[in-house]
């Protein structure tokens, strides 16, 4: 079963953040690329539009209902539209009333600023000089080679887009990979 059906079961075909049952499309909660069950949600055309931008206050106020998901990318994405709209203050207080475990904080605070950094796949931020490992296999863009599970990124260097890592592997050419398929060694 891919992982958009088994969020539609998940969510039984409703927006996972207002309950809407209209067309739903699935969303890859930051700073995570990909959608996966595990970092992902199946939202609506309203939210997806307004999710980093929430301009309807009022269509907001579905979070009552969805921040108490047992979900952590409904959790992440339901605190981060309250602290956007913490100035209302029924968001603030529903804010007050929330509670994330540890984790799922750490990873609802990740995105929130203008100073994004990187961060690996258990939300360890990635510094330059950092040895990494790679968690799964990744193909190459542009070629049928395949960088495995495993291989050793040694010395990574970071650019402009906090979601990527460079460096070089087993003394090969420099190459980029997305840093949340990465590990801190």
């Amino acid at each position: 079963m891919s992982s958009e059906a088994t969020m539609l079961e998940r969510c039984q075909s409703k927006c996972e953040l207002c309950s809407a049952e209209t067309q739903l499309t699935a969303y890859a909660v930051p700073p995570h690329s990909y959608v996966t069950v595990d970092h992902g949600i199946m939202v609506c055309e309203k939210c997806l539009s307004e999710i980093d931008d929430p301009q309807d206050i009022n269509h907001w106020r579905c979070l009552n209902d969805s921040m108490w998901s047992q979900e952590a990318p409904v959790q992440v994405t339901a605190w981060r539209q309250l602290t956007r709209l913490n100035a209302e203050g029924w968001a603030q207080d529903l804010l007050d009333m929330m509670y994330l475990e540890e984790e799922t904080s750490v990873w609802a605070q990740i995105g929130m600023s203008a100073d994004d950094k990187p961060f690996d796949i258990n939300g360890v931020e990635l510094k330059k000089g950092d040895d990494v490992t790679v968690t799964k296999d990744l193909p190459v863009k542009g070629t049928n080679q395949v960088i495995k599970q495993g291989t050793v990124i040694r010395g990574i260097s970071i650019g402009d887009d906090p979601k990527l890592v460079s460096g070089k592997a087993n003394g090969g050419q420099s190459m980029y990979v997305i840093a949340e398929f990465c590990r801190k060694k």
